[in-house]
């Protein structure tokens, strides 16, 4: 069977949806928080990417389980992707919440990428107010790398946002 390779708002809002009921704080990342920081979808996504508090990693594995999906990739503790037939890809990244409003999360290297408190954001998408990468952190994460065009395309938004 072929493999669903292409998220929907509606994935994005079913997900959105479980991390609220698991009672796990979470932040939307990537393409799909470029797209909720521009108010509308831009482009079509693979995947959806989430960073959310470290401590809950195992509860919301076996959560996630239990809507079907399955570990696609395992670098643990940086990023764990998954797929589901029903949802799609999602890619979540496990982040160490400080009480100042800090975070870390684990590189492979074994050290840590650490992130002001600046970089985690909330905005109005779909009558919603959705927690999100700010427009300062996802410009942060769109640098440091050879763009692809889905980062060049995110990176023009971005700079729209911005005016």
């Amino acid at each position: 069977m072929d493999r669903k390779e292409i998220t929907t708002k509606q994935d994005l809002i079913s997900i959105i949806n479980i991390f609220e009921r698991a009672n796990i704080k979470y932040w939307v990342d990537g393409g799909w928080g470029v797209d909720i920081l521009a108010g509308k979808q831009t482009r079509p996504h693979r995947d959806i990417d989430i960073n959310f508090d470290a401590q809950h990693t195992e509860k919301l594995l076996n959560i996630l389980f239990e809507y079907g999906y399955k570990i696609d990739t395992d670098w643990k503790p940086v990023r764990i992707e998954l797929y589901s037939e029903i949802y799609g890809y999602l890619d979540i990244h496990p982040f160490v919440l400080n009480y100042d409003g800090t975070s870390k999360q684990a590189n492979l290297e074994g050290g840590w990428y650490e992130f002001d408190s600046d970089f985690f954001d909330s905005v109005v998408f779909e009558g919603k107010v959705i927690p999100c990468i700010s427009l300062k952190g996802q410009k942060i994460f769109h640098s440091g790398y050879e763009l692809r065009d889905k980062d060049k395309h995110d990176i023009s938004i971005l700079e729209n946002i911005s005016k």
